[in-house]
């Protein structure tokens, strides 16, 4: 391992930057170039097949059989030209990853021919094998078949030579295994529910849409480290190694000038990335070594979701031509700021007005304040369950770490809005009806929301859920995720409470209140219930905690405990009201993401383990016998007065060492004892967190003595790349 170490060191030495071929001047020249977009969709289709596809993704209708066989022919014929040679349905499988079966257009025909054919058929459905997908207990593994059915809301694209349909993926009696079949759903809901709130201050709206724009945080390694480091490569983070004498305390990398091996892979991911239509605009250094971002402009977040999907997948391809890995997890380093996937969030309607901005004038204003106050409700009544669709056992590793929001779910607004608020609460009364000034003065009020808007431009880095000044910031959530968990969320919650509000301003018009009246009395209301849940100080501090508690915000860090959330009675009954998941999907989607817990704690122990006895203990004992031999050396030329001076600092560090040996092997020992009591339960709930409760802790356990021999061990010998070396891209 140690050869293997210091060629790794040697090969970064010798990097030489990669630049692709761009034969083009500017962006928009090959923006899209490889997607089956619009534009190309009404060169190669009928204009009967063309308002069907459009139809179809503005209004969710139904495609027809007999039309898809024109889509199918158009697309055909633009992939081809292309150089596709095969086709795919690319769909989001519940494993967390993207799947794709590639099929050949080729076929031969009778006499010896071939020929190239796709159909209507091909295109709107095919029947993968379900039984080795994640199901949660939906599916039986004899019991392979599944669906996968197009999605016309997101266009085809171009992989290398493969023509990918994004499809959802369903079983064969028609429950969801996948995550966009939720997401559609959830926007569905979303879209009914806040048009009827439209209605109250904009008559023209016929369509909402939830936007999305997500921020992705990632690492870089040299490959040849990454490669002489078995736990980065197997479970996507070091599970050993002390700090380096320095990381990211000089805050000297943030915003930074981005390396120039980094530039060219980032300029490489970008070309391609574009060419596949995904809006990429930001790229800089984040704040650890080797830490950097990128974002997109904002989309529908059905199309945001397979953007960054994909945006995902080409990055860890163009990473290997530059001799790199990209890690996506959310904590690869201890002790230096991990990894996350911001997710701005908000609606927008047809008519092109974002529902979480401001207007000219009180009206608009008024929409703003429903929207905004909406949204504070449907997280302060959900708070476990928004929780639950991002913390995972990567997760667990960031949050709270003085550079992720903590597990308490609480909201930002900005002190010029609280205030305005409470100036709300205050002019609104519970009496019928309200004085001419008292219209007046609160129309005056909330006609300066922009103007205090433009001054609250400071945001709460500490909050997991912030409003940044025409969204929601959901900072919650890891670099890993598949966006669509907390979309599917947030999406579901809001529409569940913007029916509520619906039903509940016409209660009170039907008691004689005029709409404003009404509209402005329920939005007093959520201003008194969501006090609990808004903070506006640091989120990282203990009194936050302690205050946290006393407003009744739950804490839950630890995820058996906290994908309870998933099957609670109210969560069933709000997602089966808006027609997103089932009660046996909301179950499966348990049982699946506990499994995954448990295999990702599962493989860590390994991995730890093997580490730990095939290659940190060996590599100690050897040091120990260097040290041996050293003390024998000089007991023999040395009076023994001389000795017990000199050979004082050697016998203290054999000492150290061997304490530190037994911890370990006394800690892999227990460690994998506690792995059998584990897998000895019948049911996940039991066996997941037996491995929460029994596994975890030894981890950090055995990393602890692990990492205090690589302080003392000579350099020379030691088997595995240290931070210094990984964080550090030469």
């Amino acid at each position: 391992m140690a050869t293997l170490r210091f060629k790794a060191l040697e090969d970064v030495v010798h990097r030489k930057p990669i630049h692709p071929e761009i034969k083009f001047s500017k962006v928009s020249e090959y923006y899209g170039l490889n997607v089956f977009d619009r534009k190309k969709m009404q060169q190669y289709l009928s204009v009967e097949a063309f308002d069907m596809v459009e139809d179809s993704i503005t209004h969710g209708t139904r495609v027809d059989r007999r039309l898809a066989n024109q889509v199918a022919l158009g697309m055909k014929a633009w992939a081809i030209e292309r150089g596709a040679t095969h086709y795919t349905h690319w769909f989001h499988p519940l494993n967390g990853t993207t799947a794709e079966k590639h099929d050949s257009f080729f076929e031969p025909v009778e006499g010896g021919g071939a020929i190239e054919n796709f159909s209507g058929s091909l295109l709107v459905q095919q029947e993968p094998d379900a039984s080795s997908f994640p199901s949660g207990g939906i599916r039986n593994t004899f019991e392979a078949r599944g669906y996968t059915a197009w999605d016309p809301s997101s266009p085809a694209f171009i992989i290398d030579t493969t023509l990918c349909i994004p499809t959802i993926f369903v079983s064969y009696t028609g429950e969801a295994l996948d995550y966009k079949t939720p997401l559609l759903k959830s926007n569905v809901a979303l879209d009914a529910a806040a048009r009827k709130v439209c209605d109250y201050f904009h008559k023209d709206v016929q369509k909402v849409i939830a936007t999305l724009g997500w921020e992705q945080e990632y690492f870089l390694v040299d490959a040849a480290l990454y490669n002489a480091r078995p736990d980065l490569a197997l479970t996507g983070r070091t599970l050993m190694g002390h700090s380096a004498s320095k990381d990211q305390q000089l805050e000297d990398h943030y915003f930074g000038s981005i390396p120039e091996r980094v530039s060219a892979y980032m300029k490489d991911f970008e070309f391609e990335a574009l060419k596949l239509g995904i809006p990429v605009k930001t790229r800089h250094n984040e704040v650890a070594p080797n830490q950097f971002e990128c974002a997109p402009v904002f989309e529908e977040a059905n199309l945001a979701v397979d953007h960054n999907m994909l945006l995902m997948s080409v990055m860890e391809r163009i990473a290997k031509k530059h001799n790199f890995r990209v890690l996506f997890h959310e904590k690869p380093f201890a002790g230096v700021n991990g990894s996350g996937k911001h997710n701005n969030w908000s609606m927008a309607t047809n008519t092109g007005i974002n529902l979480l901005s401001p207007g000219k004038n009180p009206k608009s204003n008024l929409r703003f304040l429903t929207f905004v106050l909406n949204t504070l409700k449907a997280v302060s009544d959900n708070a476990d369950l928004l929780r639950a669709s991002i913390l995972t056992y990567n997760n667990t590793f960031r949050l709270g770490a003085n550079e992720a929001p903590p597990a308490i779910i609480s909201v930002f607004l900005g002190k010029h809005i609280n205030d305005m608020l409470e100036r709300i609460e205050k002019s609104v009364s519970d009496k019928k009806t309200m004085t001419p000034d008292e219209k007046a003065a609160l129309k005056l009020d909330i006609g300066k929301i922009p103007e205090i808007l433009l001054d609250n431009t400071d945001r709460n880095r500490t909050s997991p859920f912030a409003f940044t000044g025409n969204r929601f910031e959901f900072r919650a959530v890891g670099s890993s995720a598949n966006c669509a968990s907390p979309m599917i969320v947030l999406n579901s919650i809001m529409a569940d409470q913007l029916n509520s509000f619906h039903e509940e301003v016409q209660n009170e018009v039907s008691k004689g209140f005029k709409r404003d009246e009404a509209i402005f009395r329920i939005l007093r209301k959520y201003i008194k219930a969501t006090k609990n849940i808004i903070f506006e100080g640091n989120g990282y501090s203990d009194e936050w905690l302690k205050e946290a508690e006393k407003r009744g915000l739950t804490n839950i860090r630890q995820v058996p405990e906290s994908l309870k959330a998933f099957v609670s009675p109210s969560t069933i009954k709000l997602m089966e009201r808006n027609n997103v998941l089932s009660k046996r999907e909301l179950e499966a989607r348990h049982e699946i993401r506990l499994d995954v817990f448990k295999k990702k704690v599962q493989i860590e122990s390994r991995v730890l383990g093997d580490l730990a006895i095939n290659h940190i203990i060996p590599t100690a004992v050897k040091y120990q016998n260097v040290l041996i031999e050293n003390v024998r050396g000089m007991r023999d030329l040395l009076n023994t007065g001389e000795f017990n001076r000199q050979a004082g600092l050697q016998l203290e560090t054999l000492k150290e060492i061997s304490a530190h040996i037994s911890s370990i092997k006394e800690g892999v020992d227990a460690m994998v004892e506690q792995r059998k009591i584990a897998n000895a339960h019948s049911l996940i709930d039991d066996v997941a967190q037996a491995y929460q409760v029994g596994v975890v802790p030894y981890i950090e356990e055995i990393r602890y003595h692990i990492d205090k021999l690589e302080l003392i061990i000579d350099d020379e010998i030691w088997p595995l790349p240290k931070y210094r070396e990984l964080l550090f891209i030469s």
